[in-house]
């Protein structure tokens, strides 16, 4: 078993179930009481917040990028960022360490060509829908994508960052969310990316009459089959 390091706490409230997942995912492949081997960077989230909202993605870069190396140094093997968002900043981590970092994007990406949907909506923080370091890695492989409008695009990123960080989930922003879904849905969307890491604890599957793309799940799924394999 390789050892995973996880860049985390972005928020902590996604990063457990990082961990959850990655360890349920090593023991259902090795049975027991077999459990991943994980070196963990957990960040205050209200740092990295401040830094999102000033455009301060040179220093968030440097700061990952150097704890990454740390957790390289301290024996991780493969690198995993526990988020959608700072994924921007992903060139940084990967210019400053050896081992294989598992993009998000790569692993959403192959989900969706294997479930053969071209076109998806992708709901995230305001970061990761407008800006191009996540869409044009999609769109890299094919995909089409989509975003809400720009009332559905503020609705998704205040409720990440007013309640989903803050472990607060709703009925009321589940029904606000599903509406910017059937919206997407209705121009075409075949399937939906969370393509924040926080969704996947408002929206499940079950909610959705279309393909659903959770990216922790898949992310963490990567990275069992890459310290596995």
């Amino acid at each position: 078993m390789r050892t995973i390091g996880l860049l985390g706490g972005m928020s902590w409230e996604s990063s457990i179930e990082y961990e959850r997942l990655i360890n349920e995912g090593v023991r259902a492949r090795l049975g027991g009481t077999a459990s991943a081997d994980l070196l963990i960077r957990s960040y205050n989230f209200a740092e990295i917040e401040e830094l999102q909202a000033a455009g301060g993605w040179d220093e968030a870069g440097a700061r990952l990028a150097a704890d990454a190396r740390r957790l390289q140094d301290a024996g991780a093997e493969l690198m995993v960022l526990c988020t959608n968002t700072m994924h921007v900043i992903a060139p940084a981590i990967e210019a400053a360490i050896t081992i294989p970092f598992l993009h998000l994007a790569d692993a959403t990406a192959a989900a969706v060509v294997t479930a053969e949907v071209g076109t998806v909506g992708l709901l995230g923080t305001r970061y990761t829908m407008e800006l191009d370091f996540y869409r044009e890695r999609l769109r890299h492989r094919g995909l089409e994508v989509m975003v809400p409008d720009e009332p559905g695009r503020a609705t998704v990123h205040d409720i990440i960052y007013d309640e989903l960080v803050r472990g607060i989930v709703t009925g009321e922003s589940k029904r606000r969310y599903l509406d910017v879904i059937a919206q997407l849905v209705e121009r075409g969307a075949a399937g939906i990316i969370a393509g924040c890491t926080e969704i996947e604890l408002l929206i499940s599957p079950d909610d959705l009459d279309v393909a659903y793309f959770p990216t922790t799940r898949l992310h963490a799924e990567a990275a069992v089959t890459a310290a596995l394999d």
